[in-house]
């Protein structure tokens, strides 16, 4: 189709050449030990199909548009994606299996770095110069059968295992937008060479943490995740990589603490009416010891309490931060603390219920291919999460749409009919559809 230039402004740093030529570059420079004399596609064409599969939503989209190919001597995915050839499943498999998911780590880097570029994360500021991510622990394959040395396993009563693959997720957020940046993740998985204990979500955090600190050495951050890290050494490795946190810390995992807190007088206090008739009431104490031993950090601790406008108490937590906490704080940083629902809500539960297939088996394989899988399906989300962000095409495509699963189960159609030159065609297509349907409606 003629390409057809957009009617809004883009960032050009965000447009969808900009991500995807980032995308290529990296895969062009992952190494490749295979015997290039005998390799009929190359690794990056391997691994742009599979990214192709994520972005649009659709294991079959790469064998599709190979078919597609042989009967047009053109696809979607050479002019949209800049396959030169299309692997059948199989060999695609194999490639992707064989690339170390760290050779991905760059993407996800440069992803954040254009947004900051683009003055797109400003807006994401928790506090001045202080950005949260979010962590949490998710599964992506689960097998009683199929299995590696790195599966982690759980024994059932019944002599059965379950075999599975996770990784500790990190992502940057902001209480008051819907979009969530994610990072790089940690794998949650066993050593090959064998291992003594199982890994475990803390343990991921704590290599997730060092490499969070490594990407973003500059970056004032905030990390917020549930009771699990508000321990005496998720806090100290924290504030080791000179980083801010908020944690949950529930009473009956720290009684020693909240004995210690029962002993004042009084907590400071401030009560807020919004305009639905509901109170936010916040209790705080600085300076409170996190455990009984002698070496545990001192922590500062927050309460909140939700009453709705019958005088009802819907909603409690209390939190341990490191930032020193006063009335004109309490507030934002009680918000910050329950903002971490998001990345289940936003970021896992979209991965799994709104087109992304998080949970469906594409393959374990003999090396990578599971977590690689995982990482391009993040890639596609990070792609689509600076659309919401940046793209006033997709934005206004996103609103004709009465959810996300309908936008890009059109996309998926138009590109079995069409051959788009560039990415703004599609969005030209969709939006002249569209247009098309309201009008037809009207003069019903």
């Amino acid at each position: 189709m003629r390409s057809i230039p957009s009617a809004h402004s883009q960032k050009k740093h965000l447009s969808f050449d900009a991500l995807r030529s980032t995308l290529s570059h990296c895969l062009t420079t992952i190494p490749d030990s295979r015997v290039q004399g005998r390799c009929q596609h190359s690794l990056h064409d391997a691994m742009m199909s599979a990214f192709a599969c994520m972005f649009f939503q659709d294991s079959s989209i790469a064998e599709f548009q190979r078919q597609v190919q042989e009967g047009k001597n053109n696809n979607n995915l050479h002019t949209l994606f800049d396959v030169q050839t299309i692997p059948k499943d199989t060999q695609l498999r194999d490639v992707v299996d064989n690339v170390s998911s760290e050779a991905l780590r760059p993407v996800f880097k440069a992803y954040f770095h254009q947004l900051q570029r683009a003055k797109q994360l400003e807006p994401f500021q928790v506090l001045p110069n202080l950005y949260m991510c979010a962590i949490d622990g998710v599964y992506h394959h689960s097998s009683e059968q199929v299995h590696c040395e790195q599966c982690l396993t759980k024994k059932h009563r019944n002599g059965s295992v379950t075999y599975s693959h996770g990784v500790l997720q990190g992502a940057f957020m902001h209480p008051e937008q819907r979009q969530v940046i994610p990072v790089m993740p940690e794998p949650i998985a066993n050593s090959e060479t064998g291992y003594q204990k199982q890994d475990c979500e803390i343990n991921a955090a704590k290599r997730f943490i060092a490499h969070l600190k490594r990407d973003h050495p500059r970056l004032g951050i905030l990390i917020t995740g549930d009771g699990l890290f508000s321990k005496a050494p998720m806090v100290n490795l924290v504030l080791e990589h000179n980083m801010h946190f908020v944690f949950v810390a529930k009473p009956d995992d720290h009684k020693y603490m909240m004995q210690w807190i029962a002993n004042y007088d009084g907590l400071p206090e401030l009560s807020v009416n919004d305009l639905r008739g509901r109170v936010h009431r916040y209790s705080y104490q600085n300076q409170v010891p996190l455990s009984a031993k002698e070496d545990a950090p001192l922590v500062n601790y927050i309460h909140y309490e939700l009453t709705n406008e019958k005088g009802k108490v819907t909603y409690r937590n209390s939190w341990v931060t490191d930032i020193v906490i006063d009335k004109h704080n309490v507030a934002r940083l009680a918000k910050a603390g329950r903002c971490r629902w998001k990345i289940e809500n936003e970021c896992f539960n979209t991965l799994k219920n709104q087109g992304y297939h998080l949970n469906h088996n594409f393959g374990h394989g003999k090396k990578n291919l599971s977590h690689n899988m995982y990482l391009l399906t993040l890639l596609a989300f990070f792609f689509h999460q600076i659309f919401e962000l940046s793209d006033p095409d997709y934005q206004l495509c996103r609103k004709s749409y009465v959810n996300k699963m309908a936008l890009w189960e059109t996309f998926r159609t138009l590109i079995i009919y069409f051959i788009f030159d560039s990415w703004n065609d599609a969005f030209s297509k969709l939006l002249e559809g569209r247009a098309n349907a309201k009008v037809h409606q009207k003069n019903k």
